[in-house]
């Protein structure tokens, strides 16, 4: 394959966001008491870092990653399928996997680049049969999460440099590769690739698709308008 389709996860696969994710792991933390700590600490920071996205994408990701510090990486790893079929499964957008298995038929490799955390993406990636996955990793020491990641934040220009990062090392023409987001943060990541859709978008993006001519995709309408350079797996 010399060509793939990057993808975004949260309002573009999925329903929801970080901070509906991370509740669940607070919500059933081992500890009772901490549980209860932890829950009511990511309420009460809903407010703020729901301004914080409409603000800056990595800056909202950073801050929701330091919820995480003192959680212990067997439980969030534990967790993680539970989580996917409470939380995230339900949040699929009705024609997700449709899109997914139409840009394999077309011969794309599908690669996931979100900001969500790895041990999170694993049950999607394997639901969806995802083929890589960019995402960021949590850092922890002696088993115990600090709140950081390794490395660079993967969030708005960061995920535009890892996209173009993945298409040299695997010889990608990134002229031929789509990418879809719901946000105007992934701007620069959609603006990497010759195909960028518009996928579920706020208004930001969508004023920009238009304004760049990009096609807007909405995985919850019945049917969806595919893009005109895809054609669904069922036409074939």
């Amino acid at each position: 394959m010399d060509k793939a389709a990057f993808y975004d996860l949260d309002g573009t696969l999925l329903d929801c966001n970080l901070v509906s994710t991370h509740a669940y792991y607070a919500r059933n933390d081992r500890s009772p008491l901490k549980s209860a700590y932890q829950f009511t600490k990511v309420l009460a920071s809903v407010p703020f870092l729901f301004m914080l996205s409409l603000y800056s994408r990595a800056l909202f990701t950073a801050a929701s990653f330091r919820a995480y510090r003192g959680m212990h990486r067997d439980r969030l790893v534990g967790l993680a399928d539970d989580l996917f079929e409470v939380t995230l499964k339900p949040s699929i957008f009705p024609h997700a996997r449709e899109l997914i298995e139409t840009t394999r038929a077309l011969g794309y490799r599908n690669v996931l680049v979100t900001g969500t955390l790895d041990f999170t993406i694993r049950p999607v990636a394997l639901h969806f049969g995802i083929d890589d996955v960019i995402s960021n990793r949590l850092e922890f020491k002696r088993h115990v999460a600090t709140g950081r990641v390794h490395g660079k934040l993967l969030a708005e220009s960061e995920k535009a440099r890892a996209v173009r990062e993945y298409g040299e090392r695997e010889g990608l023409d990134l002229n031929r590769c789509c990418a879809f987001s719901d946000s105007a943060a992934d701007v620069p990541m959609l603006s990497a690739v010759g195909h960028p859709v518009a996928t579920n978008p706020t208004r930001r993006l969508r004023r920009i698709a238009h304004r760049n001519g990009w096609p807007i995709l909405d995985l919850d309408a019945s049917p969806p308008r595919f893009p005109s350079f895809l054609k669904p797996a069922s036409s074939h």
